[in-house]
């Protein structure tokens, strides 16, 4: 059962999370959202604080640290701006913590570090037009020539896509489904390899979102992750660990709405009074702050199994699931509190809403962790 009480060492490191982020990025997100451009150059001061090398062993050149931790500081990225929660959790977490469980030690030596440092960023390559939640099927392919194998295909909605050193890719060794997939680790600079921005979304402005082209691209026999055939199971492995991330990042989305909502509610005055004295009005406040203590209780579980060393998947899937839909309602219920003011970017109510959005979709959308969680209560899966 996960302990409530958060240590002297969480309560500080939360504390100089929101305090840094509060300093760093919350002055500047209304513009980075509009210019579809974070400054990188909050990437080496987030490293400096430890965001990226939160539980990576110290032997690897992270802070270590447990999952509780982690899920703390993706909060805080997720209440500052979530744009800057995604660089982290992809490039440190889908990434790093892939290498970590699954790399060979010379993996370990040669990205850890770096990763953990944000001298260099990772990408997920797992998406494809062709393939989202069916990642079984992608269509990328790998095939073997001598000691090296040449990479084909392409990838869609990729964070950190154009920013990124290295490509944590997965393309078709054998055509025997999901056992036919194979992960590769791929530098960006590598001939053949190109990156191209995704413009024009709805939220998530100010990262970098990008399609990826591979080329005739050759890589040597010990870039493979784990071993041929393996990828599928690296993938969705990642993407457990990656539910717990997406879903505290929804908490700080959720927090974030009850905060400037709450500001708001007690600053702006109608009919003689403040609108935080309207009965409807603290119903969408309670509804918002109700959602913030379930989400963050399910996310704090789900971490603690990791620490613990137990069975957290359908935990985590829960947890994304939960807190994901919460951030949707919390960012809508806040654009109400704020009325008309809510519609417009002057307040953050509405990157909140826009950058909630595509938390129900993206690590597995909220369908496809129903059926993650149904199939744990039945016994029968639903996927096939």
């Amino acid at each position: 059962m996960v302990d409530l009480t958060l240590s002297d060492e969480q309560e500080a490191f939360r504390s100089l999370a929101r305090d840094f982020l509060d300093r760093e990025a919350v002055p500047h997100r209304t513009r980075w959202d509009r210019d579809e451009q974070v400054d990188l150059a909050i990437v080496p001061k987030m490293a400096e604080l430890g965001f990226f090398g939160l539980t990576i062993p110290e032997e690897y050149g992270g802070v270590g640290g447990d999952y509780v931790t982690y899920a703390i500081g993706m909060e805080e990225l997720g209440r500052a701006d979530s744009a800057l929660r995604g660089i982290v959790s992809v490039s440190s977490g889908l990434v790093g913590k892939s290498i970590l469980l699954w790399g060979s030690e010379e993996q370990k030596q040669e990205w850890l570090p770096r990763l953990a440092r944000a001298e260099v960023l990772g990408c997920f390559g797992l998406t494809e037009p062709g393939t989202g939640s069916d990642a079984g099927n992608l269509t990328s392919r790998a095939v073997r020539d001598g000691d090296d194998y040449v990479l084909n295909g392409q990838k869609l909605f990729i964070t950190n896509g154009t920013w990124a050193d290295v490509a944590l890719v997965f393309a078709r060794t054998s055509d025997d489904g999901p056992r036919g997939v194979t992960a590769f680790l791929v530098p960006t600079d590598a001939p053949g390899f190109e990156a191209r921005e995704v413009k024009g979304k709805l939220g998530l402005r100010g990262q970098a979102t990008a399609e990826l082209f591979l080329d005739d691209v050759r890589v040597p026999a010990s870039a493979v992750l784990g071993e041929e055939g393996q990828g599928f199971k690296i993938a969705m492995s990642s993407l457990d660990k990656g539910r717990i991330a997406v879903g505290a990042g929804c908490v700080g989305i959720v927090q974030g709405c009850l905060e400037t909502a709450v500001q708001y509610a007690t600053e702006r005055t109608q009919f003689g009074r403040q609108i935080a004295g309207f009965q409807l009005v603290q119903d969408m406040i309670a509804d918002i702050s109700l959602d913030a203590d379930a989400a963050r209780l399910l996310v704090w579980r789900a971490a603690d199994l990791v620490d613990r060393g137990g069975d957290f998947r359908v935990a985590a899937s829960k947890a994304k699931l939960f807190a994901s839909e919460a951030a949707v309602r919390a960012a809508n219920l806040c654009v109400q509190v704020h009325g008309g003011a809510g519609y417009v970017d002057e307040y953050p109510a509405a990157k909140y809403l826009r950058d909630a959005r595509v938390m129900t979709l993206y690590e597995g959308t909220s369908q496809v962790q129903k059926l993650i969680i149904g199939r744990d209560e039945t016994g029968v899966s639903a996927f096939v």
